[in-house]
């Protein structure tokens, strides 16, 4: 038997009947209890078998071969499949929506880059929830209205906001499926996206200029800002200020809710610590053997990863307050009784 002190040889008793039943080691039980959760918690950390068998080997002494490593995480395949297809709320008031590249060996054999689609909710009770993962070969407007259909189809009627990056089409595919969804430009890729276009002498001034703006305390404020960062940088970046002005109803699309909300929308952390989470299990991994190992892995590792979402987000009391008086006709009525 495998356990945290390496082999162990265990002597089962025996009676003619075979109705003796062990009570520390269940029969056929081949390795000790927590030790498959330590394969597994350095499998989620984005290990390699070769680098889960080397640390077994180094702590205990034990060769751990990639036929228990399979057999231990093979379990994880119905897990993931039932997280999946499960059952969603009606409501969530934000969902983040973002996608990250990870390279995928297809049926050809040839590993070529895929989009890990990322879903991230905010449900009632203020609490992070990822709400699904697809993979798709190129990023799309339209496969995300394939991955929006699959939320409606695990019951999610309705959400308040929903946070996106600068893709093509995407607003429209996030009306089409929800249709009385405001859509915010998440401005963490704004201004990431500018910085592509600055030197390294003006970024930090830039980036300073562009904060200027999306801190405004109204619609007005803020486009007055932007004047004045087109009057500063327009001659020299004139690519930032056509991006800038080219989204700019769905950059402002915050300045229709109060502070509370705003503070919450703008707060993109919920979905970066996500994408620190895949990309730092891809760095380990540099390729998945096929789209279904991606995804399990990739939901391993964020599974781990929302261990610590255990608290509402910062201030959500008081911006729930709000998203019941701004929809009180969406809310779920067993919340404003």
């Amino acid at each position: 038997m495998t356990g945290d002190l390496g082999e162990v040889t265990v002597a089962i008793p025996r009676d003619r009947d075979g109705t003796f039943e062990p009570q520390l080691l269940p029969k056929y039980q081949r390795r000790l209890e927590g030790f498959d959760d330590k394969i597994l918690a350095l499998y989620a950390k984005g290990m390699t078998t070769r680098d889960i068998q080397d640390i077994v080997m180094d702590l205990y002494g034990v060769h751990v071969s990639p036929t228990l490593i399979s057999e231990i995480t093979a379990d994880l395949d119905a897990e993931a499949t039932a997280w999946r297809t499960r059952r969603l709320d009606a409501v969530y008031p934000i969902v983040y929506l973002d996608g990250i590249v990870v390279h995928v060996r297809g049926d050809n054999g040839k590993v070529s880059p895929h989009t890990m689609y990322v879903a991230l909710g905010v449900n009632l009770q203020g609490k992070k929830e990822l709400l699904g993962l697809w993979l798709g070969e190129t990023e799309g407007a339209k496969f995300w209205l394939n991955c929006l259909t699959d939320l409606k189809n695990r019951d999610v009627q309705d959400i308040f906001v929903v946070c996106v990056d600068g893709l093509s089409g995407f607003a429209d595919a996030i009306r089409v499926a929800f249709p009385q969804a405001k859509v915010q430009r998440c401005i963490v890729h704004l201004v990431r996206n500018a910085l592509k276009y600055t030197n390294k002498q003006d970024s930090p001034e830039v980036v300073q200029d562009l904060k200027t703006i999306d801190q405004s305390a109204t619609q007005a404020e803020a486009e007055a800002a932007l004047d004045a960062f087109e009057a500063k940088w327009g001659g020299k970046y004139p690519t930032i200020v056509k991006q800038w002005r080219q989204n700019w109803l769905d950059i402002v699309a915050m300045f229709e809710f109060p502070e509370p909300i705003r503070r919450v929308i703008y707060t993109t952390n919920a979905i970066e610590s996500v994408n620190s989470v895949i990309r730092k299990f891809t760095r380990n991994r540099k390729q998945y053997p096929n789209a279904e190992s991606a995804l399990k892995l990739v939901w391993l590792a964020i599974r781990e990863a929302s261990k610590s979402w255990r608290h509402a987000v910062p201030k959500w009391k008081e911006a729930l307050n709000y998203f019941a008086v701004l929809f009180e006709d969406r809310m779920p009525a067993n919340l404003l009784k």
